[in-house]
């Protein structure tokens, strides 16, 4: 029934059964904007319009994504998807990879191939994943879309990949590189080996599944010997797709790009920028300089210049640079190499702001007011001339009274003035509050052999802050400049957290006695209120750790809908177009918006074109931190493989019905406890309280309790560590539940328990999707 509007109490507003047939109905984007419009939704009755669709997403009748909102159980305009048959008529049919099965039967997709693919089409086939763009088939169906391929992510599982070990009769075993498949092992036959030696990765395809004995394989094809670490990224690389290898139009393409000229740019090379990255980077993609307001009208103010590398200047639309890049998304970092972007050409000399060189760059100039918020800026395509590289450690150590032969000359003019600006700005944060995180990021460092020297935790120092916050406000400048152009952009967006995970950590902090502050609108300083109350205490790095699993994933997205981590309302990146693509959209959206030249966005570019990108580039920003993640899992389960039998101090990082996921305190490695050899009970799993309780004796392991382990399995293929827990729970007095009186087995004789002397039984599980 409609209700009066208190606006106009002469007008009906619309009834919840109007709003939810418009979300299903409309065509393109709907949102609280879209839907006032429809209904003449105006002044104050926008609060109750607000509370309606929240109220319609508690109960789950939509769904919302940042602003937009449809009926729970339609498809957003981009799904991720996997092809699975072919219909009658030979079209492919897909479903979405991720369906909630209370909205009803999963949704069908019919794939629409173009009768003339163009040069580069991806071609997809059965077992494929892939991004589509959908389509209901009819107006109001939810149940029958048509989609077209924008990206394969995962070609079909024809091929496994892992290790070939050897056996002197000829033949030999392959080791899945996959963590959840390490006791599948395949047998590969004599004559069915190719060329592949003892320890090469190698993939091979499933010849036959016997009801007895492994499963057969044969060899397709040698990826590389992974006789060392410093050749365990390979697995990554190739069980992800990653492509490393450019090809030669791309690479024939950046031997043939010419210097840059100062033909259409400003001369800055007399402005003395400098660069602050860490010791060891090749590629040099943003430069600063600070100096304070002589203007009365903004006195204790500042000028903050911020210079990005030029790489719209080389990488043009449409070329085989660009192409290749679009394909990468990103450059992928492991210990041992870098999977760039571009070509070492561009990356690491053409763009690379090197001392003393001229180079081309887009600089933002940024006055500061006094009280740390930017007043105004400005954009300038320009020629720079670094003065100095620096590292982080070595700007700091000026700073602090220690400057060496190179900071000594430029601490009073240079330096100096950075930090004081960067003092100003920190006023603003500070009262902006960002999500504020305290979790320790540690760092792999190699011996000249590739095997691993130490893992340690690199000093988090203010010089990191420092660029940290003047590259936020240059590409909040970014995203502020295209949109008061009117121009379309790809935004850096964060959604805030879902419903269902702000009752997880509600059910989490409950756990340890902690209540989740007061109702009220969801922004960072709930979640830091949280953070601070736990400081110091033992339960810091893990509470730590559960905020940053409740926060949702940030993205790329042609719609803004902010970034909550940051707490901004527009975001893009701008800071490091050498290795990200969405970078180099921004900088040619900001080339063609302000006329800084003729290579940027062409004005043909559109909104669904964007959308696309930016679908593209998240699928490769997941992609390249899965990779990362698995190749520091595995390349620490090589580090601990000598070590079996040592202990380890750790802290419990999850609980399942399966065990307990441990994160070892001195190298932030993961492994995991079955449940079978939980101390001297039978332990059941307390989901509300995220624990495991022992039947008879009340013996409890929850999460966040620290814990004593020692390292009984490690697999370094898979990257995957067992240990025995060694600390006794925490006894409440409380029995979980098991029957009084009952006999249970002792410890020795329990199925999966290690009678004394004995190596423990090796426990197959499946583990969850975390490091």
């Amino acid at each position: 029934m409609a209700k009066r509007s208190k606006a106009d109490p002469s007008t009906a507003l619309p009834s919840r059964e109007e709003v939810v047939s418009f979300i299903t109905h409309a065509q393109g984007k709907v949102g609280k904007r879209e839907i006032a419009q429809r209904f003449g939704i105006k002044g104050s009755d926008r609060i109750w319009l607000k509370q309606v669709l929240k109220d319609l997403e508690i109960e789950g009748i939509v769904d919302r994504r940042g602003k937009s909102v449809h009926k729970a159980g339609q498809l957003p305009p981009v799904v991720l998807a996997d092809i699975v048959r072919r219909d009658r008529d030979g079209e492919l049919i897909a479903v979405p990879t991720e369906w909630d099965e209370e909205h009803g039967a999963i949704p069908t997709i019919v794939i629409v191939t173009p009768r003339k693919p163009r040069p580069g089409m991806p071609v997809a086939g059965v077992g494929d994943r892939a991004l589509l763009r959908v389509d209901p088939l009819k107006a109001g169906d939810i149940h029958r879309y048509a989609g077209r391929v924008t990206k394969i992510i995962a070609k079909k599982q024809a091929q496994v990949l892992g290790i070939f070990r050897a056996l002197p009769e000829g033949g030999g075993r392959l080791i899945p590189v996959d963590k959840k498949a390490r006791d599948q092992e395949l047998q590969i036959r004599p004559g069915d080996e190719g060329e592949a030696q003892d320890g090469d990765l190698i993939a091979v395809s499933i010849v036959k599944h016997g009801r007895f004995g492994l499963p057969t394989a044969k060899v397709k094809e040698r990826l590389g010997s992974i006789k060392s670490e410093k050749a365990i990224s390979l697995i990554a690389i190739h069980a992800h797709s990653i492509p490393n290898e450019f090809p030669k139009a791309v690479l024939d393409e950046a031997a043939a790009a010419p210097h840059a000229t100062l033909d259409g740019r400003e001369d800055w090379r007399d402005l003395p920028l400098v660069t602050i990255d860490p010791p060891d980077a090749k590629d040099h993609d943003d430069a600063v300089h600070a100096v304070r307001d002589e203007d009365p009208n903004n006195a204790g103010g500042f000028i903050v210049t911020v210079a990005i590398a030029d790489v719209a200047a080389y990488v043009r639309p449409g070329s085989a640079m660009d192409r290749e890049a679009q394909e990468r998304g990103n450059s992928v970092y492991f210990p041992d190499r870098v999977v760039p972007m571009l070509p070492e050409r561009i990356s690491n000399d053409l763009c690379s702001l090197r001392p003393h060189q001229p180079r081309p760059a887009l600089a933002v100039r940024m006055v500061i007011g006094p009280d740390g918020r930017k007043v105004r800026h400005s954009f300038h395509r320009i020629m720079m001339r670094s003065a100095e590289k620096l590292s982080y450690s070595q700007a700091q150590a000026a700073i602090d009274g220690r400057p060496d032969e190179v900071t000594q000359p430029i601490l009073e003019a240079i330096l100096k003035p950075l930090w004081a600006a960067y003092e100003c700005v920190k006023k603003a944060r500070d009262i902006r509050e960002p999500l504020f995180l305290d979790l320790p990021e540690r760092k792999i460092v190699l011996k000249p052999d590739g095997t691993v020297d130490r893992v340690f935790v690199p000093e988090r120092l203010e010089a990191h802050r420092l660029i940290e916050e003047f590259m936020i406000l240059a590409n909040v400048a970014a995203a502020e400049a295209l949109e008061k152009a009117g121009s379309d952009l790809i935004y850096r967006v964060h959604d805030e957290p879902s419903l269902e995970k702000m009752r997880a950590l509600s059910e989490v902090l409950a756990s340890i006695g902690l209540k989740v502050p007061g109702q009220g609108p969801l922004k960072p300083e709930l979640f830091n209120r949280i953070l601070r109350s736990v400081e110091g205490s033992e339960h810091q790095l893990f509470i730590n750790e559960v905020v940053l699993r409740s926060q949702s994933q940030a993205e790329y997205a042609a719609e803004n809908y902010g970034h909550f981590g940051l707490n901004l309302r527009r975001y893009a990146h701008f800071t490091s177009p050498i290795r990200r693509y969405a970078d180099l959209i921004v900088h040619r959206a900001l080339i063609a918006a302000l006329k800084l030249g003729k290579d940027g966005l062409p004005p043909t570019t559109t909104r669904a074109e964007l959308i696309e990108v930016s679908a593209k580039i998240s699928a490769a920003e997941r992609r390249a931190m899965a990779a990362e993640r698995e190749t520091i899992d595995r390349l620490i389960a090589h580090f601990l493989s000598d070590r079996i039998g040592a202990t380890f101090d750790g802290q419990i990082s999850g609980v399942s019905k399966a065990g307990l996921f441990i994160k070892l305190n001195e190298t932030g490695a993961d492994g995991f406890v079955p449940a079978a050899t939980i101390g001297n009970d039978y332990y059941r799993y307390d989901e509300a309280t995220h624990s495991m309780r022992g039947e008879d004796t009340g013996e409890t392991y929850r999460l966040g309790d620290k814990v004593e382990v020692r390292l009984v399995e490690a697999a370094p293929v898979a990257g995957a560590l067992r240990f025995e827990l060694l600390t006794k729970g925490r006894f409440t007095g409380k029995a979980g539940g098991g029957k009084k009186g009952a006999k249970r087995p002792s410890r020795s004789s329990r199925p999966g328990k290690a009678a004394p002397g004995r190596p423990p039984t090796r426990v197959k599980v499946k583990r969850r999707g975390r490091a």
